[in-house]
C-alpha cells in the first residue's frame, strides 16, 4: 500500500506543515536555498537528489509559496530559486532541527551560526539570539561558518564553496566545473 501524501484525519498545524515540507529532501532543498544556492544544477550537485525527485520538490516549493522562481538569463533561459517571505519564516524551524540533529546525534559541528553585524565569534542561541548583543538575529544577518566536522576537500563546488565564511541568503559562488 503506498503511504499518502497527507494526513487528512489529523486536525493539528504540524499534520499540515508536514503536508507541505516533510517529504524527505525539501527541508534539504530549502536549507541550501539559505545559504545561497539557487540555481537547479548547484541543487542537484549538492544533494545527490535524482533529477526528478528535485523538479518536483521545486515545483511543490513554488506552488506553496516557499521558493519564488526568477529569470537569471534569456538566452538560453535559465532561472533561479529565492525564498520568499514564507520561505524565510521557515529559518527558525531549520535552525532548531540542526541543533536538535547536533545534540542529540552526537555529531561533531559541521556548521555554525553567527550574528555578522556585531562580529560576535559566539554562534547565535537556540532562537537566533546573537549571545553579545541580545537581539534575535534577522536571517540576512545570520553568517554561516564552516565548522570543525565538515570534509575540507569535498567533491562538489557548493560544499567547497561553503568552505568560506558567508552570509545567509547571499548567492552562493561556486566556481565553474
Amino acid at each position: 500500500m503506498a503511504l499518502g501524501k497527507d494526513y487528512a484525519t489529523q486536525e493539528c498545524s504540524i499534520a499540515r506543515a508536514l503536508e507541505v515540507v516533510g517529504e524527505r529532501w525539501t527541508l534539504l532543498v530549502v536549507r541550501d536555498a539559505f545559504y545561497g544556492v539557487r540555481r537547479y544544477n548547484d541543487f542537484l550537485v549538492h544533494l545527490g537528489i535524482p533529477r526528478a525527485v528535485l523538479a518536483a520538490r521545486l515545483q511543490t516549493l513554488i506552488a506553496e509559496g516557499i521558493l519564488d522562481k526568477r529569470r537569471y538569463q534569456e538566452s538560453p533561459p535559465r532561472d533561479e530559486y529565492v525564498l520568499t517571505a514564507r520561505g524565510l519564516a521557515l529559518w527558525p524551524t531549520l535552525r532548531a532541527l540542526g541543533l536538535w540533529g547536533r545534540d542529540f546525534l552526537n555529531k561533531p559541528d559541521l556548521r555554525t551560526f553567527r550574528h555578522a553585524v556585531c562580529g560576535t565569534e559566539e554562534e547565535l542561541g537556540p532562537y537566533g539570539e546573537c549571545p553579545a548583543c541580545g537581539t534575535v538575529v534577522p536571517v540576512a544577518d545570520v553568517e554561516l561558518m564552516p565548522g570543525p566536522g565538515l570534509d575540507r576537500d569535498p567533491a562538489d563546488p557548493v560544499s567547497r564553496a561553503l568552505l568560506k565564511p558567508k552570509r545567509l541568503l547571499q548567492p552562493l559562488e561556486t566556481e565553474p566545473v
